[in-house]
């Protein structure tokens, strides 16, 4: 790989030549980068496997006590409180930190968040999820952010180098849940939670350890604040933090901050929060009028993340809870914790990841386009819920089981259209990302995740009050829907997405 091509934000810190295929044809700091994102995702899925379990479960079993719809919604919140922190990581990266030391500092307050949930006391529970929620901000977008500063624009690696690098997102996704939930089945949900803490700690080691083959690793942002405007910068983050931690508690203890009303207002953030970013990019002075065509096929591939992340992350809130209560516990003889259904969609997309990364390298040009494979992935997402209509229906009350298979076969769907549609979706943000907003489009991907969580805050309160059949049929109806729409507007979004192909 030529050197000269590798992101300005490098600057002269460029992985050693022998780098560029050491990895599987790869860059080596696809492999730090990777194996950073398999205990990231170990942490962050083991946990959220029994979140929604805990937070349901009765305060005699160690839990909170919630009902299921409750429990599924405030999960949700949790989920878009994480991806709406992402945007402020995405600026912190480009304009202070630099992309580095955005991720060292995020894995670090995510570790400490683990720690925290580790304790056995509620007030610890809700101190630890907001840690865990400001460090993935942090670390999220800006790790994709630096996989794809591995690679030339035009290097056909690059979706595959994304494939693989979901790959790993998807091991920890798959053993996270098995450890976790055997934990808080036989030992405590916070036994589980201590598990999650340590796999973020074996992240941050390896992470260090591997730092010398990364793109991106000066100590100061790319486009950085003038040195005044920074200290302003880090003042008023410092004091607005401060200002709103403690509003917040003062409006808690007065009785007015609910936790229905604190669900509500983190859904109404998630709709005003990519309306206000799409509105200050596409305004801004430092993106140029080619990038600004660029952003339009973009706000349609945003509105298939939502579409489709709105099914997949119910993956660990609706459908645990089905899992929990109508679906059999037994394969071939064996039984299981219910949360180990959410290990089912990590080990799929662990092994179909590189499946699609081969198919897309050995079909090269002739791969489909960008759009094609998201909108593929939103329909594939769909028909998982679909399918689940047929096992719920028929049923007068809720004491039936379901075969494991239906929800496994379901977890096959969605997983299959994850990996068509993350990967393909991350490396085309990376290539229509304005060069001013490199991390911060990134965060806008991330945006989008807010927004389906936020959506799916609301709705899954819906889940005691009407039929499942309903509930599923109706959730899959519309990802389906959009799927379609994406294929319809498939040749203007491969006149408009160069160089995306």
């Amino acid at each position: 790989m030529s050197r000269t091509v590798i992101d300005s934000d490098t600057n002269g810190e460029q992985p050693p030549p022998e780098d560029d295929h050491a990895f599987l044809g790869h860059p080596r700091g696809l492999l730090t980068l990777s194996g950073l994102e398999v205990w990231e995702r170990f942490s962050f899925l083991g946990m959220q496997a029994i979140l929604v379990l805990y937070f349901a479960a009765t305060v005699a079993d160690g839990g909170l006590g919630m009902a299921a719809g409750t429990a599924a919604s405030v999960s949700a919140a949790y989920g878009t409180l994480v991806y709406l922190v992402s945007v402020a990581g995405g600026w912190l990266a480009d304009r202070i930190l630099g992309s580095y030391r955005a991720v060292l500092w995020g894995g670090i307050l995510i570790a400490c968040g683990h720690y925290a949930m580790a304790v056995p006391t509620a007030a610890m529970t809700w101190a630890g999820l907001g840690l865990i929620s400001a460090g993935t901000g942090l670390l999220k977008p800006n790790v994709a952010t630096m996989v794809g500063k591995l690679y030339r624009t035009d290097d056909e690696r690059r979706d595959a180098g994304f494939a693989l690098y979901y790959m790993a997102i998807n091991i920890g996704a798959f053993a996270g849940p098995l450890i976790t939930g055997w934990l808080a089945d036989h030992q405590g949900y916070h036994w589980g939670f201590s598990a999650a803490a340590l796999g973020m700690t074996l992240g941050l080691i390896q992470y260090v350890a591997g730092r010398r083959h990364l793109a991106g690793r000066r100590h100061s942002a790319e486009f950085a604040l003038a040195p005044d405007a920074m200290r302003r910068a880090v003042r008023m983050i410092t004091t607005g933090t401060v200002a709103f931690a403690l509003v917040a508690t003062a409006l808690a203890l007065a009785g007015w901050l609910t936790m229905d009303r604190f669900v509500d207002l983190l859904t109404l953030v998630s709709v005003i929060a990519p309306v206000v970013y799409f509105a200050v990019m596409f305004r801004s002075p430092r993106v140029t009028a080619a990038e600004r065509g660029r952003l339009k096929p973009y706000v349609v591939l945003f509105l298939a993340s939502v579409a489709f992340n709105f099914i997949l992350f119910q993956a660990y809130s609706t459908m645990m809870l089905l899992a929990a209560e109508n679906a059999r516990t037994t394969i071939l003889g064996f039984d299981f914790p219910a949360s180990w259904y959410a290990s089912a969609l990590g080990a799929f997309e662990v092994l179909l990841a590189p499946v699609v990364a081969a198919a897309w390298a050995r079909m090269g040009h002739r791969q489909p386009h960008a759009s094609n494979k998201i909108a593929f992935g939103v329909i594939l997402g769909g028909l998982s819920f679909l399918l689940m209509v047929l096992p719920t229906s028929g049923h007068a009350d809720d004491t039936y089981r379901m075969a494991a298979w239906w929800i496994v076969g379901s977890y096959l769907l969605l997983g299959l259209g994850d990996v068509l549609l993350e990967t393909s979706g991350m490396s085309a943000t990376s290539k229509l990302a304005p060069k001013a907003f490199s991390s911060q489009t990134m965060s806008l991907w991330f945006l989008s995740l807010a927004l389906a969580n936020g959506i799916q805050a609301q709705t899954v309160k819906l889940y005691d009050d009407v039929s499942k059949p309903v509930y599923f049929g109706v959730n899959g109806a519309v990802a389906v829907a959009v799927g379609l729409a994406v294929l319809a507007l498939a040749p203007w979004l491969r006149r408009t997405m160069h160089p995306v192909h």
